[in-house]
């Protein structure tokens, strides 16, 4: 059973999914709820109060049970995206690099892309070769004010983007 919840963020509304507990998605609207999903708040309370922490600036590093679907190959990508420091970014290549093949940035930024579960798992925080933000779901002003948060964070200030 998938459960489901939105949340009210400052970058906008998001949607939770769970499946026995673990976090399986977290879309940035706008996003589908599917047929058979069950509205459960009580089930992604957790999620939803480190998401509420990030937000407020007073959490860097998440700790939930994470689910994501997809293949061995994204599986491996997503393993690095939480390797990223909080307040820092790489890019596809240096990731590509790192997983063995340089030749795969364009399958690093495909799966990065279907990463379903953005924030918690920081696709955000992987830019262009040049230091310009591409590629992010959720829109570019998202991204740059996910980065602008962990930045001000990370360098000792108590930002926060409520």
């Amino acid at each position: 059973m998938t459960a489901y919840t939105t949340v009210d963020s400052p970058i906008g509304e998001l949607l939770l999914t769970a499946e026995g507990g673990a976090l399986t998605r977290l879309y940035m609207s706008p996003f589908p709820v599917e047929d058979g999903w069950e509205h459960d708040p009580a089930a992604l309370a957790e999620p939803a109060r480190q998401l509420a922490e990030y937000f407020a600036g007073e959490r860097t590093e998440f700790e939930l049970d994470l689910a994501p679907a997809g293949t061995d190959f994204q599986q491996r990508v997503w393993q690095r995206l939480l390797a990223i420091p909080y307040g820092e970014t790489t890019t596809y290549g240096s990731i590509a690099l790192e997983l063995g093949n340089p030749r795969s940035v364009r399958a690093v930024g495909l799966a990065n892309g279907r990463n379903p579960i953005a924030i918690v798992v920081p696709c955000h925080r992987v830019i262009g070769a040049d230091g310009s933000l591409v590629g992010f779901g959720g829109g570019l002003d998202r991204k740059r004010a996910l980065l602008d948060l962990e930045t001000e964070v990370a360098a000792g200030f108590r930002a926060t983007l409520w």
